[in-house]
């Protein structure tokens, strides 16, 4: 089964969301700001994109920038700021078995389903 996490308020999520609908699969819709993902999820999320837990921060947010940017951080601490403040995770991103990828641009949703 896929998976979209997704922000129903941004531009990009929605596109993603609408790749999804028009593959034709099925497909399983996480609003993750309203039912956020724990530690032990998100950690396993990354894992499953193959990329370092900075890279799935949005770094524009302001969040990020009053609380965060600068400060040297462990990849468990940028997880937990993560968890903590889930407006910082970069969406969409839509898995499929032991593949994950952050559908941005919404192309590269198309490598995994």
């Amino acid at each position: 089964m896929i998976t979209i996490y997704h922000n129903p308020r941004c531009r990009k999520s929605r596109e993603g969301l609408q790749l999804l609908e028009n593959s034709g699969q099925p497909f399983e819709v996480v609003k993750y700001l309203e039912n956020q993902l724990s530690f032990s999820e998100l950690k396993n999320l990354i894992k499953k994109l193959g990329v370092k837990p900075e890279d799935l921060v949005r770094k524009n947010e302001a969040i990020w920038k009053s609380e965060y940017k600068g400060k040297i951080m462990t990849d468990d601490e940028i997880i937990e700021a993560m968890v903590t403040n889930p407006k910082l995770i970069e969406r969409p991103i839509i898995v499929n078995g032991k593949k994950a990828r952050i559908g941005r641009p919404a192309d590269k949703i198309l490598e995994i389903i």
